[in-house]
């Protein structure tokens, strides 16, 4: 019978080093995998209930923005008086007459709704009868008055076309009720994308157990049934497909419910990626450090070499890798292994601290994520703001207009919020329909700051800043002096930044070309007085003038302006 030959000390000590290095790994990772997801899970769901406390107070204003609007509507004199007229002939009982006092009355109306564009705005009699209604969703207001309660001017309605916000107001005179205005906002797709875009979470608008309007992919819905959405509390993580999701309920007003909804998974995904990737890198060095460290110590000394695999038997189970091992002080060899193996031990604790910390700065860079989308485009908006207020100055505007447009020209590409980022950050030259999307930047931009009663002197600079003397401009092709002076400025200084200013397609353009392209355009794309009140303000920009006959800067000017259109 043959004895058993021992495993030699190298192959064992190999073995045993190895085993000790993975478990040490495994600990480490086991660890910061555990640590990560769960700060990552803490972090989306403090985000959500941070972005519900904004939310909830934004709904809050809009309600009373909503019900002082209203307010003010109910006492427009020409609608009182065709209220009043109505009230006092329909006596009569004639159909005819009756149908010209509606009429009259729907008239008034939408002439208010021109002005003020709600999505419904209607008038009921003082006995509830639905007299007119106007708006962009007015055939789908019910002639039903029971969905309004007896002394409730603000709440959320469901109807069978949708869930919408309502406030009322009585329309009196002279102490007589003639009826009563009501103005309502559609909870519909439209207002989750701008819910989306101000939280950074998906939204779902939900109303009687079914999705109103929602921004989470439509497989994500899909697998959403009526019952658990009927049963999601405040706060919750629900499993969705194939990824987990916190939930977090922004308001809830009888039977309609607005929730955000963040994955936790996307948001764990790149910060897990780093630490696997940083800890599968030190534990490819740290396993070729351990067979060549093993090889030299068992065959100088197995003394040593036990002391040392005892060593770290005790930081193994007692999982604590902050001390560094003793130098055990027998030979050089194992003093350098003790050595290495303590920095790569420091390399995994400092591996961990900078995962933390870059996903802690990455949290941060959420509030100026609007401002860098497009690195080629930061500091944009505030040089073409600066560049308008030279120009305007040249132009003899006053104080009152130059603040205007100061701030209008900061604010004119703010609708880029809501174009995305393949998009924007192209390289290339887009295609028609992405230049489509680039193209409803104005009209998206003016919406936004609608909302925002002291912004209403700008909005015409942020909708109308990409029109052109020609009539060729967007979103609504006006021409000459249809459009605003403040705008043909803008879209002046916003065309000289985007020549002068470096691309990810070419790099800047001194300003003697730009201005060269730009007179090559006068009168056609870019109104001519701003030109050259641009050509005069150069010198208070630090750039030098160019004089308009510098012909040779004029070669391929209309070819390249189409460039400029993107900005």
């Amino acid at each position: 019978m043959n004895q058993r030959t021992p495993p030699r000390l190298v192959s064992r000590t190999t073995v045993f080093t190895f085993a000790v290095v993975v478990c040490v790994l495994s600990a480490v990772f086991i660890a910061v995998t555990l640590n990560q997801r769960e700060y990552v899970r803490a972090s989306v769901v403090e985000q959500l209930e941070a972005g519900q406390r904004m939310l909830s107070a934004l709904e809050h204003r809009r309600a009373r923005e909503l019900s002082a609007q209203v307010a003010t509507l109910a006492e427009n004199p020409t609608l009182k008086a065709a209220m009043d007229t109505y009230r006092s002939e329909l006596k009569a009982g004639d159909p005819v007459s009756r149908r010209e006092l509606l009429a009259t009355i729907e008239k008034e109306l939408t002439k208010i709704a021109d002005r003020t564009q709600p999505d419904v705005l209607a008038v009921r009699s003082s006995a509830g009868e639905l007299l007119a209604a106007a708006g962009s969703h007015k055939n789908e207001w019910t002639s039903d008055a029971a969905h309004l309660r007896a002394g409730v001017s603000d709440e959320f309605v469901t109807l069978p076309s949708g869930v919408f916000r309502v406030a009322w107001a009585t329309i009196a005179f002279q102490d007589v009720e003639l009826g009563r205005l009501e103005l309502a906002t559609a909870l519909d797709q439209m207002y989750a994308k701008e819910l989306s875009v101000l939280s950074g979470a998906s939204m779902i608008i939900a109303s009687n157990r079914s999705i109103v309007a929602s921004t989470l992919p439509k497989n994500v819905t899909a697998s959403l049934p009526p019952e658990q959405l009927a049963q999601l509390p405040v706060s919750s993580i629900i499993r969705l497909g194939h990824e987990s999701y916190a939930t977090q309920l922004l308001f809830r007003a009888g039977d309609a419910a607005v929730f955000a909804f963040d994955s936790i998974d996307a948001s764990a995904g790149p910060a897990m990626a780093d630490a696997i990737q940083s800890v599968l890198l030190i534990a490819l060095g740290a396993f070729a450090l351990a067979g060549a460290a093993s090889f030299a110590m068992a065959r100088m000394l197995s003394k040593p070499i036990d002391t040392l695999s005892r060593s770290l038997s005790a930081m193994t189970r007692s999982r604590s890798f902050e001390q560094p091992l003793p130098l055990a002080g027998t030979s050089q060899e194992i003093d350098a292994l003790t050595q290495s193996f303590n920095t790569m031990m420091r390399s995994v604790v400092a591996a961990e601290a900078e995962t933390q910390s870059a996903y802690v700065g990455a949290i941060r860079a959420l509030a100026t994520a609007l401002d860098a989308r497009d690195p080629y485009t930061a500091g944009h908006s505030e040089r073409v703001s600066a560049i308008s207020v030279a120009v305007g100055r040249e132009m003899g505007l006053d104080d009152d207009q130059l603040e205007v447009l100061r701030l209008g020209a900061l604010l004119h590409d703010i609708g880029k919020i809501g174009v995305s980022d393949h998009v924007l950050r192209k390289p290339g030259s887009l295609t028609a329909e992405e230049f489509e999307l680039i193209k409803q930047h104005p009209a998206l931009g003016a919406r936004i700051l609608r909302s925002v009663p002291f912004l209403a002197r700008h909005v015409p600079i942020v909708e109308l800043h990409h029109e052109r003397p020609d009539g060729k401009g967007y979103p609504h092709g006006l021409a000459g002096h249809e459009i605003p002076l403040l705008a043909r400025i803008a879209h002046v200084a916003d065309a000289f930044d985007a020549i002068t200013s470096a691309r990810a397609y070419r790099p800047a353009r001194p300003a003697g070309e730009a201005l060269a392209e730009l007179w090559a355009c006068a009168g056609a794309q870019f109104d001519a007085e701003a030109v050259h009140a641009l050509a005069r303000a150069v010198p208070q920009l630090s750039v030098a003038p160019v004089s308009p006959d510098a012909d040779v800067l004029l070669v391929g000017a209309q070819r390249r302006m189409s460039l400029v259109t993107r900005y």
